[in-house]
């Protein structure tokens, strides 16, 4: 069992933005039908979505989440040691997208930084790793930046996506404590079986040029081999079986139960989803804020997308109790408990600013001049 336990290391601040450009799913009845977005919204529960423009990247909105959340603790970049940069939407295929982060946040080079190409799970997964790290070594402060622009991969008519992704970008800091009682445990479990399960097949270098003529695909949608590919019925099969699994073996390695919790930050799947994982492992669903009905399904950013949402604008000085859970693209799930004070719980912020230093167009741009 892949179970980690790390003590005297604290959760100390989450922040979160998104584009501002939001989108009413109903402004796609047009395109899909007055019956089949109603159906949608009344399955998925998303009602509205926010998506970058063209340039735009996860990064740029990890960049403001990061910036917002040092300022707010007051710590100097320098002070960081690690950066994790958590994603299935890197800036480019290569370099990794942690060091142009580095760069742009002023982050020592004394740091590590690396990226791990994960989507739903991508939180929990991270903050493992970044625990690890401090765990055996001297780092004391460590960012874990995640998120997706997984909008940008969809089939402008494929119905069982188009509606669906939210884009967001979201940062997790992590510091080491006196305290012993400070505890992050954390189970994480891989299923490279489903690999197909959702996937964009085209683009990397399995299929590095693969054609981009669209395909009407056996479940009625029109696709490329450079979009997503959701198996919608064996991503449902998964998440009502394997998470609450997951979740039951989380709360049996911990000796915890569902009344151990204050919140329960879960990826935003879809409405009727987390609505089964909840039944199944009887948690309690007032408990487990809903964020896709506002933001849609926001990926590995979901959960403190989440946390921001609810507690983001909380005066009170108070302690709670979360367990976090990822499930999705790999397949991949995890799950994870944490303390932080709703203090350091920023608001969800709105960006669109894009890096124009690395906007490259032109391969002479590379160049430095002289």
């Amino acid at each position: 069992m892949a179970f980690f336990s790390f003590n005297n290391i604290r959760v100390t601040g989450v922040a979160c933005a998104v584009p501002s450009n939001e989108i009413k799913t109903e402004s796609y009845k047009p395109l899909f039908g007055d019956e089949e977005v109603e159906k949608f919204m009344e399955m998925t529960g998303v009602r509205a979505s926010h998506r970058t423009s063209e340039h735009q990247t996860c990064s740029d909105l990890g960049y403001r989440a990061v910036k917002e959340l040092l300022e707010k603790k007051g710590i100097d970049p320098k002070e960081i040691g690690a950066l994790l940069f958590v994603s299935h939407s890197p800036d480019y295929r290569r370099p990794s997208t942690a060091f142009v982060l580095q760069y742009r946040l002023g982050l020592p080079k004394e740091a590590v930084c690396y990226d791990i190409s994960l989507g739903c799970s991508s939180l929990v997964v991270g903050m493992q790793n970044a625990a690890s790290i401090m765990n055996t070594g001297d780092i004391q402060k460590a960012l874990v930046i995640v998120g997706d622009t997984a909008g940008k991969s969809v089939y402008p008519t494929d119905r069982s996506s188009a509606m669906l992704f939210g884009e967001a970008g979201a940062v997790m800091l992590l510091e080491k404590s006196e305290n012993e009682n400070d505890v992050i445990n954390a189970l994480v479990r891989s299923d490279g079986s489903g690999y197909r399960y959702m996937i964009v097949p085209g683009g990397g270098y399995r299929n590095l040029h693969a054609s981009e003529e669209a395909v009407m695909c056996e479940d009625g949608n029109e696709r490329t081999l450079m979009n997503s590919f959701i198996q919608g019925t064996s991503v449902f099969t998964f998440t009502i079986f394997d998470v609450p699994r997951l979740i039951k073996d989380f709360f049996a390695k911990t000796e915890t139960t569902p009344d151990s919790y204050d919140c329960f930050a879960f990826h935003q799947a879809n409405l009727y989803i987390l609505k089964q994982i909840a039944k199944k492992t009887k948690i309690d669903f007032e408990r487990m804020p809903i964020t896709l009905d506002r933001y849609g399904n926001t990926s590995g950013a979901s959960a403190i997308v989440s946390l921001c949402d609810k507690y983001g604008n909380d005066t009170k000085d108070k302690t709670i109790k979360v367990m976090a859970c990822g499930f999705g693209i790999g397949i991949s799930l995890g799950a994870t408990s944490f303390e932080i004070n709703t203090n350091d719980i920023l608001p969800i912020f709105e960006d669109d600013e894009i890096f124009e230093e690395g906007l490259i167009t032109n391969p002479n741009q590379l160049y430095e001049k002289k």
